[in-house]
């Protein structure tokens, strides 16, 4: 199994990060085996363009909620790292303020 589960939504509450935001939280490795997925789809696109992260981010961006890795961006760099038979993405990681774990 490539993630922990593969979820369909945002379970946590909104975070209100921006791109400049989630610029300045600095990247850590993160394994694959931990992340929960937001999404449960991927456009092919994404996953096979070689300029994918001309536009955006060059890390993944992980919301920490509750004990759990949501993998709310990124989707398309965790598959390619998994195809790549590499078990860690480097990714932002936001732990939601007032979560109790």
């Amino acid at each position: 199994m490539i993630f922990k589960r593969v979820g369909t939504g945002r379970p946590y509450p909104a975070h209100g990060l921006d791109a400049n935001t989630w610029a300045s939280v600095p990247p850590r490795q993160v394994r694959l085996d931990e992340l929960v997925t937001t999404k449960d789809t991927l456009q092919l696109a994404a996953l096979l363009d070689d300029d994918s992260t001309f536009y955006g981010d060059l890390f993944a961006h992980v919301v920490q909620w509750r004990g759990e890795l949501y993998l709310e961006d990124g989707l398309h760099r965790a598959l390619r790292a998994a195809l790549a038979q590499r078990g860690v993405l480097h990714a932002r990681v936001h732990a939601v303020a007032g979560d109790p774990a």
